[in-house]
């Protein structure tokens, strides 16, 4: 049996947890050139909905992927990454806060005799178990 096969409907995966630091959040800035002050500025956030600095939607959904490639779902059966749909950013992550990653198979689709994609709904939550991210995303495997 392959990586392909053993990813059937409805198995589920949890990740390690990863905090966010104020170090990721400038360096993600620098990276990007996002320097917006709700990310960087203390005084400026104070003044947003938010009430303190947050850390930008696509560090979080960059860290995300990190977290899901640890999982090591795939073993050496990855080909590509195939897409990412119905993206939400649900909740702010604040500085110092703690993200899990929650992965569900919710479609297995052969494309040919060597090739399947595999799609999840995946959900990133906080500390807290607030749901801060959500997407579908696919992968390209060898079967």
């Amino acid at each position: 049996m392959s990586v392909y096969e053993d990813l059937a409907l409805g198995r589920e995966f949890v990740s390690g947890p990863r905090t966010i630091s104020a170090d990721d959040v400038a360096e993600f800035a620098a990276l990007t050139g996002d320097a917006s002050g709700v990310h960087l500025d203390d005084r400026a956030a104070e003044a947003s909905p938010y009430g303190r600095r947050i850390a930008h939607g696509m560090l979080t959904l960059s860290c995300s992927v990190g977290l899901a490639t640890r999982m090591n779902l795939f073993a050496d059966a990855l080909i590509a990454f195939a897409g990412l749909d119905k993206l939400r950013f649900a909740s702010p992550v604040f500085i110092g806060d703690t993200i899990v990653v929650y992965k569900k198979v919710v479609e297995t689709r052969p494309v040919d005799s060597s090739r399947g994609l595999i799609t999840f709904d995946t959900r990133v939550v906080n500390q807290h178990g607030d749901v801060v991210v959500a997407y579908v995303d696919r992968y390209l495997l060898r079967r």
